[in-house]
């Protein structure tokens, strides 16, 4: 919307300059001409031609604009598709779906065939309509032209120069219908573009915000509350205190507002209720980008960009250099599968990091926010999507990287939180049970019953496994 918005105040400007408004001086210094030179018929007949013209281009240009408007939105839509296709190809191919893919796109062509068609017999209508009108135009005023000659008035030369006269000045008008058009989508754009910028972001700093400084490092939820729609709260009153160099874990099914809390965190959006605290400061009263700048995550789903190994890891900290980029990979247990590649770093992830395993993307992940060195950690859920062998040695790695950093675990599977000093257990947004590992077993809650679930799930795997041997 942007890129559209700026090529538009481009187009106007320069339209404007080098098309309109010469036009326009044409048209006055030719009007002016003709009175001087011979009388105000022939001006008449100038500015006659020249406003029928503008007001039938204007008229039809209007009309056939919704032409011009469905011809686009088809090919949005038949583009849409043609990308979301082979951006899924797989899904594609897993259910052997290409014909019926093939066929949906035909089907956006089709319209657009048909939308595009009618857009372009609407434009040849206007364009009849514009020879017409420019057409009568001239047998009028060379009509009079002749007149004047055969009375004396006029000569042979006069007559030639009213025609190159009037040859100059409809050329530029059939750019008009165009010109119009045109401008108007980039009015449009613009205005578009304007109301963008316009729009305030739903968190900002609060005016003359200091910089967070962290010192200890400690993370406090204060009787937090928070909705994203008013109709439906997901957070009802959290409070926990994470202490310096301490591991909290938040354990809890899905939708339960666990991972509402590390946005909260990070400040994506800002409590409706309570206070989210840092060494004792309201996340509210300080920069976002020191805030932000002050915690490292390891997500889930770790999204790569679509260049080098190297350019991801050191996207935790631009511009560190090689020697801190292959210490990170070190201590992420990724520089040995690294080297072992041909360009090494330089080799490329490909989009969203396709190229590599889920536990190859995780320990880059892993590295990128070794780089970044933040005092405070957000594990969520990152080794949920994993299998057991490598969630075992990310588990390894991430347990290494939290050591005398203050951590914040949000985790589905238990077994990988055993160690934590504090685990909570989140439902329906609300912490329900709180306390180590050992003492939330003996309570037979809810936590005992979520881990024997998932013990009795692991042993089935175990046995199936055992019977496929």
């Amino acid at each position: 919307m942007i890129e559209r918005g700026t090529r538009a105040i481009q187009f106007v400007l320069n339209f404007m300059t080098f098309n309109i408004v010469p036009t326009l001086l044409e048209i006055a210094l030719v009007t002016a001409i003709m009175v001087y030179k011979f009388d105000w018929r022939f001006a008449a007949v100038v500015l006659g031609t020249i406003g029928g013209y503008i007001f039938l281009t204007l008229l039809v240009t209007e009309w056939r604009l919704k032409f011009r408007r469905e011809m686009n939105s088809q090919e949005s839509q038949a583009n849409t598709k043609a990308i979301d296709s082979l951006l899924n190809f797989e899904t594609v191919k897993y259910f052997g779906n290409e014909a019926h893919e093939y066929r949906r796109f035909d089907e956006n062509l089709a319209r657009y065939e048909t939308s595009a068609i009618k857009s372009q017999s609407s434009l040849s209508i206007l364009n009849v309509l514009q020879g017409a009108v420019i057409g009568t135009g001239l047998v009028m005023i060379m009509t009079l032209a002749g007149k004047g000659v055969v009375a004396g008035t006029m000569t042979g030369g006069d007559f030639v120069m009213v025609n190159a006269f009037l040859i100059q000045l409809y050329l530029p008008l059939n750019f008009l219908g165009f010109v119009y058009r045109e401008i108007k989508q980039s009015l449009i754009d613009m205005d578009k573009m304007f109301e963008l910028i316009s729009v305030n972001s739903s968190v900002e700093d609060a005016p003359d915000a200091p910089a967070l400084a962290v010192r200890e490092a400690s993370i406090e939820f204060e009787g937090v509350r928070f909705s994203y729609n008013r109709d439906r709260e997901i957070l009802k009153g959290i409070a926990f205190k994470v202490n310096p160099g301490e591991t909290v874990a938040i354990v809890g099914p899905s939708g339960a507002g666990k991972s509402t809390i590390s946005r909260l965190l990070f400040r994506f959006y800002d409590v409706t209720g309570g206070a989210v605290k840092i060494d004792g400061k309201d996340v509210r009263e300080v920069t976002q980008g020191s805030l932000r700048a002050s915690i490292g995550v390891v997500p889930q789903d770790t999204v790569l960009f679509n260049d080098t190994i190297g350019y991801n890891i050191r996207y935790g900290k631009p511009g560190s250099s090689d020697e801190q980029m292959r210490e990170a990979a070190e201590h992420a247990k990724i520089d040995k599968f690294i080297e072992s590649l041909p360009k090494k770093y330089d080799t490329e992830v490909g989009e969203r990091g396709l190229k590599l395993s889920g536990g190859e993307k995780q320990r880059v992940a892993i590295a990128r926010t070794i780089l970044k060195n933040p005092p405070i950690l957000v594990f969520d859920e990152a080794t949920s999507a994993l299998d057991s062998h490598t969630e075992k040695e990310i588990q390894a790695s991430l347990k290494e990287v939290s050591e005398n950093r203050t951590t914040l675990v949000i985790a589905h599977r238990l077994s990988t939180v055993v160690d934590a000093d504090q685990i909570l257990v989140l439902k329906d947004g609300e912490i329900v049970e709180r306390g180590r590992h050992a003492d939330l077993l003996a309570l037979r809650g809810e936590y005992a019953e979520m881990w024997a679930k998932q013990q009795e799930a692991r042993e089935y795997e175990t046995k199936l496994k055992a019977c496929q041997v």
